[in-house]
């Protein structure tokens, strides 16, 4: 119905990363963040994974504006390739993520002006909807909810948020919160990330003092790896050593960029502290803090060339305390165990969450945090996000112990609709949704065939066949020459090469014609190859055949 106001999500749902939230009404479209997900183990080569924009590109003509709820990756990675594929209008964020925001596109050298900053003061109209904002806490500054007013009612979403008393940056917005609760909310989009864990989230502020007691009984080098992301962490670390009498280091692209847009922002003062690398190695152990990336084991990054000794600045001390001050992305914990092994087996003392619990804080609110927000907002419906499935069904769970009816619920997959009409909401069809994969300066060009070839290369190897044909007399002229890359060791198989370079030869020759055809010689090569090689080694190689056309007795007149 064109009296409808549409709610679907492009990214975020059945996953953790990749946001990207829409509502449309009529003929106007607004968009709620634009993350990345970084590809997980079975996706090979791939730098990052963003959204299908298929749909924003066939409606193009509606888009009103981008609007970025904080500045982490996964709801602002994707803006570069957003604005290379999409005419997006305007872009709206508050300060912290703009900084970052313009950062990114200044290093892909991508020219956009039409950049806003706003506050939760704002509020921004269009003839069918009306955006406000209020704060969050969260692990980073300047990160908000927002209120989207439609003609069929009041659309709320929550951003990454958790509620923390005694935060090291601003507080919720609580009143703000209850106010929109108390005019009434028809939909709830709400942040998933750690429904499943009991009771309340650590403040930030418990870490703050864990440090500081590690720093009151440390006279050596101490080494922090963390998010870079996690601005108030990283002011923190800073307050902490400058209090102390500490020099800082740091090391790792993403926190340099994350503390200089910090300090131009003000949110990060202490920035009297920092020091160049070669500065550090001329103090005292006791007078520096190394402050670094790598927390999820990363083999580049800066933690990891640290641990493996190839670090062209820092050369670890058996002195040195290590402390990750984080948590393990699922996924990530067999890398991370490694870093730490390196790191122990160069005598280091090494500080984890598990060994000492309050040196890591989530941004995200646990269960009791989520049910407050229901609380709060007291939406008519909700729609759970930011999560994986089990993530969103507990979501709904929580909802229905809050009053809200389980008909009232929807766990919605990426391209699911939710049409809202006179304050009542139901599903309402598809759009296109799905994963696109960047590779290099590529978007979208890696397919599930190029993954898929990827994958066997990783696990079974390339055969490549080499045949050399006299197209003058339709004559194969020697046996084909077969080499592998990750199947076998040539010289060490060489009565398996000569099987599959007899077989090869059968196979070229049943084809051979008056008119030879490339295309049926190769075919017929992998045919007649690919069971053969599975029988005698239970692989499945890619098999590559290279049909060399060699004109032997070709004559020239003089």
């Amino acid at each position: 119905m064109k009296t409808d106001t549409l709610v679907f999500a492009l990214g975020g749902l059945g996953e953790v990363g990749k946001n990207m939230y829409c509502v449309e009404h009529g003929d106007e479209l607004i968009i709620i963040d634009a993350g990345i997900t970084f590809p997980q183990g079975e996706i090979l080569g791939v730098d990052y994974v963003i959204q299908d924009f298929t749909y924003l590109k066939e409606n193009e003509s509606k888009i009103k504006g981008l609007f970025i709820t904080h500045g982490h990756e996964d709801h602002i990675g994707s803006i570069p390739f957003l604005l290379q594929m999409v005419n997006i209008p305007d872009i709206y964020a508050p300060n912290q993520a703009m900084g970052l925001i313009r950062r990114k596109l200044e290093d892909r050298n991508i020219r956009y002006d039409n950049l806003h900053v706003y506050t939760e003061k704002d509020v921004i109209k269009f003839k069918n909807m009306e955006i406000s904002f209020f704060l969050v806490t969260h692990s980073i500054p300047d990160a908000h909810g927002m209120a989207i007013k439609t003609p069929n009612g009041t659309i709320v979403t929550t951003g990454d948020f958790k509620f923390d008393l005694t935060p090291i940056g601003p507080m919720s917005n609580l009143y703000e919160m209850a106010r929109l609760g108390n005019e009434g909310v028809t939909l709830l989009l709400s942040d998933s990330t750690n429904v499943l864990n009991e009771g309340l989230s650590k403040s930030e502020s418990l870490v703050d003092n864990a440090l500081n007691e590690i720093f009151d009984s440390c006279d050596t080098r101490i080494i922090i790896a963390t998010f870079a992301s996690n601005i108030y962490r990283l002011k923190h670390i800073l307050e902490t050593c400058k209090k102390h009498g500490r020099k800082v280091a740091v090391f790792g692209r993403s926190m340099d960029n994350n503390i200089d847009i910090s300090i131009e922002g003000g949110y990060i003062t202490s920035k009297d502290v920092l020091v160049t690398p070669e500065e550090a190695n001329k103090l005292k152990p006791s007078e520096v803090c190394l402050l670094c990336t790598g927390t999820q084991g990363e083999p580049l990054s800066a933690l990891s060339r640290i641990a493996n000794g190839t670090h062209k600045s820092i050369k670890l001390q058996q002195s040195d305390i290590v402390i990750f001050s984080s948590s393990a992305i699922p996924g990530n914990a067999l890398a991370i165990s490694k870093t730490i092994n390196k790191l122990c087996l160069q005598g280091v003392k090494v500080y984890t969450t598990s060994s000492l619990s309050n040196i890591h804080a989530s941004g995200h609110g646990n269960k009791e945090e989520l049910k407050l927000m229901l609380r709060l907002i007291k939406p008519k419906y909700l729609m759970p996000a930011h999560g994986e499935y089990r993530m969103l069904k507990e979501h709904t769970d929580l909802a229905v112990e809050c009053g809200i009816p389980r008909e009232n619920t929807f766990i919605c997959g990426n391209g699911d609709v939710l049409a809202i009409n006179d304050g009542v909401v139901r599903r309402h069809g598809t759009v296109t949704a799905g994963d696109v994969y960047v590779d290099g300066n590529r978007i979208g060009e890696v397919g599930n065939a190029v993954m898929k070839d990827r994958k066997i290369m990783a696990t079974d190897g390339i055969v490549v066949v080499i045949a050399n044909l006299d197209t003058n007399t339709n004559t194969l002229l020697n046996k084909p020459n077969i080499t592998t890359r990750g199947f076998v060791l040539v010289n060490e198989n060489q009565d398996l090469i000569s099987e599959l370079e007899g077989i090869a030869a059968k196979a070229i020759s049943s084809k051979l014609s008056s008119h030879i055809n490339y295309a049926d010689i190769k075919s017929n090569i992998i045919s007649e190859l690919g069971p053969y090689i599975f029988e005698k080694t239970g692989r499945k190689p890619i098999i590559l055949p290279v049909i060399m056309n060699v004109k032997k007795d070709v004559k020239i007149n003089s």
